[in-house]
């Protein structure tokens, strides 16, 4: 995404240019819908909901995500949408929803991690840098505090388990070699790394028997990640690992005083008490509907996605999108109701699920309404949620996540398209928006006149500058548009965010204004679609013309960074993907999917490259989820070596990528040669043998079949 973002810049320009030419018309709706939905939707009734849901340390299937979601459905009703429920899926990690294999809930009751420190007559008088004060008599040993999971739960990693240890540190690096252990006694003690917990915790507890684990990792890099060495980053154990233990997380500027003094040869004792752990629960997914007007289209639906989880405060990833989909729905719902809009034509929904892990729950799931649920949808079967019945009825998915970035955050605001394996006009239509927004925004900053500031009370007045920005995984938009689904998904997205998986992730970082902007992008997109009619699109075409402009920026930009012979082929897939999209014919007569892009004439297959794969029907969604490896436990069991796709490094994409789309391509129509093409001009040139060797891999575990 970071290559992607600064490579897009100039396509935003050309969607601002082109408003500018429209004299600031808004776009796609009539302006009294747009005018009602600018003046309604509330930076600051989004914020204080975010202030709320940013209480809770919302862990799947945690005391603190139902608490959430108790709180996500009470504001539901209050708003008067209809089908209010929280659904429940099985969580107990045996469980399958298509590729996930659910994670058991986990909880934590307490967690401390304190060292065991001497003092003298002298600094027995001291404070702490806690400010709590030191607990010791005079020359009596005393506990400092380190961290506390009552405090900051971040400190504590998730899938900890309970333990009551008190043992020496010791530094082991980065953890996840084997020679980072060479030459030390490790165990019964807790050892100090560098990496993510869960990808030490086999080699640290399981071969060498350390009691527990402290770590620094830092994540989620970006410019300034090193500029405050004061906080704390979100840490995972390895939920299936047969080695359980606990983690805590520490500041860099925490592990670096204990490196100096480790080197010197100093012994730190630490002493850590922990009461968590993994349980059977439930995945929980809040749903709320407003129902559609037109008896042939209201089983459709338009969905509104969010990831309610994260570790508190968790303000913008992803308080923010939940927020901002609540907002929406308040504000669709009003105006509904007062008649300032015709209620749509096809039903709307909004979900609230943990992320990816919930919704290929709700995708592929049974979820089950509890018994106090005050009104379930009537479209349930016998009081469940049949999900793959569902599934059919979604067209499409405006998905929000950290979309509340202010000033502080360093965060650029993105409307991310979806992946070429799966044309859809749907995400013309939201940089429409946004680019009418960008306009409207900047006219306002540069001369304090615009007719649609977009501003909250709250708020900051900056322009909001979006990107139109091509496809980047790592959300639940993934899974929508998986080939399993074929759902297109609107992305709206904050990238980079210097506090992302932090506990400085907080709500005096959100902007308001932020909020409502992109709430409103998100409501008007959904408004539209909801509305949308077959042969209706036609007369919009010269509306979602600058998405056209900026994805051929786009690949103009590319193209420089190309071999000559690798050029055509760009373009080539750019033009067939922008033909598909004027020619809205798609799958079995959907209006929201095109007919997919067609494969580069003249690839010269031969070999290997000749073979077609079709993908099975079963598992359905992408293959990487969240906390579980669907390929590679798979893979491991029948033997098979890692494919080299999965850590190649493209131009503009990564192996996961790559992988996610070879297997969204798999068709059995294109070959693996066009399926190479393919993904070459949307991530960077590959061998097809890399991509053939995947393909058979993937056939070997059942993935996919060689069709003739």
């Amino acid at each position: 995404m970071k290559r992607i973002a600064v490579l897009t810049c100039l396509a935003a320009w050309i969607g601002v240019l082109g408003g500018e030419a429209r004299a600031q018309k808004p776009p796609l709706l009539p302006e009294k819908d747009v005018a009602a939905l600018a003046n309604e939707v509330s930076g600051e009734m989004a914020k204080r909901n975010l202030e709320g849901i940013a209480r809770f340390h919302r862990q799947r299937g945690s005391k603190g995500f139902h608490e959430a979601a108790e709180l996500v459905a009470d504001r539901l009703r209050a708003y008067g949408l209809g089908y209010v429920a929280i659904l429940q899926f099985p969580a107990d990690g045996k469980i399958f929803y298509g590729t996930q294999r659910s994670r058991p809930a986990w909880d934590a009751e307490m967690a401390r991690l304190s060292e065991l420190r001497c003092c003298d007559a002298a600094e027995d008088s001291k404070v702490s840098p806690d400010g709590s004060g030191y607990v010791s008599l005079e020359g009596a040993p005393y506990e400092q505090l380190v961290g506390s999971y009552d405090a900051e739960p971040v400190v504590l990693a998730e899938d900890s388990e309970s333990a009551e240890v008190t043992a020496e540190l010791t530094d082991v690096g980065e953890g996840t070699k084997e020679s980072d252990y060479t030459g030390k006694d490790l165990k019964g003690k807790i050892v100090l790394v560098s990496a993510q917990p869960g990808a030490v915790q086999d080699l640290a507890t399981g071969r060498f028997g350390a009691a527990g684990i402290v770590s620094y990792a830092q994540n989620q890099k970006t410019a300034w990640w090193g500029e405050d060495e004061n906080l704390i980053r979100w840490g995972h154990l390895d939920t299936f690992s047969p080695n359980k233990t606990f983690a805590f997380m520490v500041s860099l500027k925490s592990a670096r005083g204990f490196k100096e003094r480790l080197a010197k040869g100093e012994k730190i004792t630490l002493h850590a008490s922990v009461k968590a752990g993994q349980h059977p629960g439930n995945y929980e997914v809040v749903t709320a509907t407003i129902p559609g007007a037109d008896p042939k289209l209201k089983d459709e639906e338009i969905v509104f996605s969010c990831h309610l989880d994260h570790q508190r405060p968790g303000a913008n990833d992803n308080a923010s999108g939940c927020s901002a989909i609540l907002e929406v729905a308040r504000t669709l719902q009003r105006l509904i109701n007062e008649k300032k809009l015709e209620r749509p034509a096809r039903t709307i929904r909004f979900v609230f699920p943990p992320e990816i892990e919930g919704t290929l729950a709700l995708l592929n799931g049974v979820g089950r309404f509890p018994m106090n649920s005050p009104n379930p949808d009537p479209r349930g079967l016998a009081g469940v949620y049949p999900g793959p019945e569902m599934a059919k009825r979604f067209k499409a998915v405006i998905h929000l996540d950290m979309v509340g970035g202010g000033p502080e955050t360093k965060a650029v605001f993105h409307v991310t398209r979806g992946p070429m394996s799966l044309p859809s006009f749907v995400h013309d239509v939201a940089w429409a928006f946004a680019d009418w927004v960008n306009v409207e925004s900047y006219k306002f900053a540069s001369t304090g006149k615009a007719d649609y500031p977009m501003l909250a009370p709250e708020g900051g007045k900056e322009p909001l500058r979006a990107e139109y920005s091509a496809f980047t995984m790592g959300s639940d938009h993934d899974v929508y548009q998986d080939s399993s689904f074929g759902i297109p998904a609107i992305y709206l997205n904050d990238w980079p965010d210097r506090y992302i998986h932090t506990n400085f992730d907080s709500a005096a970082n959100i902007d308001p204004t932020k909020l409502k902007r992109a709430a409103f992008i998100g409501a008007a997109s959904g408004y539209f679609l909801a509305g949308l009619r077959k042969g209706g699109l036609s007369g919009y075409l010269d509306w979602l013309e600058p998405g056209r402009v900026a994805r051929l920026l786009l690949d103009t930009q590319r193209s420089h960074e190309l071999p000559a012979e690798q050029r055509a082929n760009l373009f080539a897939y750019g033009f067939n993907y922008d033909s598909a999209l004027k020619a809205p014919v798609g799958f079995a007569g959907d209006l929201f999917v095109m007919a997919p892009a067609a494969g580069h004439p003249g690839s010269g297959a031969t070999g290997d490259g000749l073979l077609r794969f079709r993908r099975a029907q079963n598992p359905e969604g992408p293959l990487a989820v969240f906390g579980y490896d669907y390929f590679s436990e798979h893979a491991k069991a029948a033997g098979i070596p890692t494919p080299k796709l999965l850590s190649y490094e493209g131009f503009w994409g990564s192996g996961e990528e790559y992988a996610y789309e070879v297997l969204n391509l798999a068709d059995g129509k294109r070959n693996a040669q066009e399926i190479r093409d393919a993904v070459s001009a949307e991530y960077g040139p590959v061998p097809v043998e890399i991509v053939v060797e995947y393909l058979k891999a993937l056939e070997k575990v059942g993935v996919v079949a060689v069709t003739h």
